[in-house]
């Protein structure tokens, strides 16, 4: 896709919102769309489902939230990672979860980081904004074929 977008995976209203207020006040000017559970992810990325008549495209980089309905974030990601038209994308694990077996499975599954929200609204704001400036403008991603 050569529109550089990111794909918010987020079930928490109030995350969803503060994750897009700090990218926006972060300058990132590109597009954010936003799914709120596992299933309606992969249904967006593979163009099925609620999202079929959507123009194909992947964005380019996927913020995951781990605790999600109908599929956790590790499902999603397992599921992305097995799938060739998906296996190269970055996905960030963005979740509140400090478990150790959570960041162990994540990276086990392919993740490309894996970030914990802060609590304080300013270093989370912070904490995003450095990611999407990292991964839209700073990051190389493989050649699109």
């Amino acid at each position: 896709m050569s529109v550089r977008s990111i794909l918010l995976v987020e079930d928490n209203p109030q995350d969803e919102m503060l994750t897009v207020r700090a990218l926006r006040r972060a300058n990132v000017a590109n597009r954010i769309e936003v799914v709120r559970d596992g299933q309606q992810a992969l249904d967006y990325l593979f163009v099925q489902g609620e999202f079929a008549d959507r123009e194909a495209g992947l964005p380019t980089v996927i913020l995951l939230d781990i605790g999600l309905p109908r599929l956790s974030g590790l499902e999603v990601l397992e599921q992305l990672r097995a799938n060739a038209l998906t296996a190269l994308l970055p996905v960030v694990i963005l979740t509140s979860s400090d478990e150790e077996q959570d960041r162990l499975r994540s990276y086990e599954f392919g993740c490309n980081s894996f970030v914990r929200k802060p609590v304080n609204f300013a270093d989370f704001a912070e904490t995003v904004a450095r990611l999407g400036v990292y991964w839209l403008a700073t990051n190389q991603p493989p050649q699109e074929n």
